[in-house]
């Protein structure tokens, strides 16, 4: 019995990737099958297309994508360490958007009206987001704003204050901000010397061993800090941990506040490459900060977990760009993408189908058992 209590299925760990796995299965099909629906002909080479990404690229070619991918990643991973930190302390922070649209204004105001170096843009990027984050935070604890409400309606006020204050940097033959290398390049984060190996691709810069660093740095407090148990019990019970003496306010607005940094973080590591300029002209929000959201939840809310989820999605999306656009339309690889990341979103959901199952299981396991006992005792 005791074998069986310690078996693989039972391991947190392991349901949450068998759980993620069936989520990525069912999101490649759905996709498959509207591929079917829109034109069957070319459904299979274009899922087969969105499923190699990077690697259906020769040599050298396949090394500068693949280093492109390993750039877009962070701030997925930023906006994913983001939901998972607030979502410990009970908040479900979908302004991570809103924060990482204030993270990219900061940082590339700084960069392009200031000509600041790349660390106090970076900076000035994360205390943006901080701002954004610990306004929703108050919002909450003071006027019992609900946390969802004050993230979509500051997404949205951020988005048009951003274009509004970035349009003063905007270059005049484009819709976009100047470009950092002709402007100011020393905004840009510092390369990783890696440009061989990534044939040429200046983007790789210490943007991703700083993410990486973070999600451990999240990790750490969360599960081997005072402060981060603190987080944890005033999301398990808020009326327990106001009763135990602990400042739950405080602690919600200090989450909003760090989840807030670590969006805009994420804006800045990927702005500060160079890789793309802000368009001042944009009338939605950001997808990064909703993906970051199925990031976190893909990863089972872990931050290491995270890690790997961050780079599935984002190579899902540079595989979406491959699709044939002359058997369909130019839409279809964001579609495509889009059913996939926002099904990882129900991995709590098959997490808890496979608990039940356990349960139920060992129920009935109990129930045979202990009638198996008493019989033994009638005779």
């Amino acid at each position: 019995m005791k074998k069986e209590n310690n078996s693989l299925i039972r391991k947190d760990g392991f349901q949450t990737l068998l759980a993620s796995l069936v989520c990525i299965l069912g999101g490649i099909f759905v996709g498959y099958i509207a591929l079917l629906i829109i034109e069957p002909s070319g459904a299979l080479g274009a899922i087969t297309a969105v499923l190699k990404s990077f690697f259906r690229y020769p040599g050298k070619l396949m090394l500068k994508y693949f280093g492109q991918t390993l750039v877009r990643t962070v701030p997925l991973l930023m906006c994913a360490l983001s939901v998972l930190f607030a979502y410990k302390v009970g908040m479900f922070n979908i302004g991570v958007a809103g924060q990482y649209v204030a993270g990219a204004c900061g940082c590339l105001y700084a960069a392009l009206a200031w000509n600041l170096p790349w660390l106090p843009c970076l900076l000035i990027g994360m205390v943006m987001g901080a701002l954004l984050g610990a306004a929703s935070g108050l919002l909450k604890t003071k006027c019992n704003v609900n946390i969802v409400i004050s993230g979509i309606m500051l997404n949205w006020i951020t988005l048009y204050l951003t274009n509004l204050i970035l349009g003063t940097v905007k270059s005049p033959s484009s819709p976009y901000t100047m470009s950092l290398m002709g402007t100011n390049p020393k905004a840009l984060l510092p390369s990783l010397g890696l440009e061989a190996l990534f044939n040429n691709e200046k983007s790789v810069t210490i943007a991703i061993p700083v993410a990486l660093i973070m999600a451990v740095v999240v990790w750490v407090v969360l599960n081997k800090t005072k402060f981060g148990y603190e987080l944890k019990a005033t999301g398990n019970n808020y009326n327990a941990a106001k009763y135990a003496g602990m400042k739950e306010n405080q602690n919600i607005i200090l989450t909003m506040l760090i989840a807030g940094a670590l969006a805009g973080m994420g804006a800045g590591l990927l702005f500060l490459t160079g890789i793309e300029d802000w368009e001042t002209t944009i009338s939605s929000v950001p997808a990064m900060g909703f993906n970051g959201i199925a990031v976190a939840f893909l990863g089972g809310l872990s931050p290491l977990g995270s890690i790997l989820s961050a780079f599935f999605i984002q190579y899902i999306t540079t595989g979406g760009g491959n699709v044939d656009l002359q058997v369909y339309c130019a839409q279809i690889s964001s579609l495509i993408s889009s059913l996939i990341i926002y099904l990882c979103a129900f991995v709590a959901f098959f997490k808890f189908f496979i608990q039940t199952r356990i349960r139920k299981s060992d129920e009935k396991k109990a129930a045979a058992l202990k009638a198996s006992e008493e019989g033994g005792e009638d005779k």
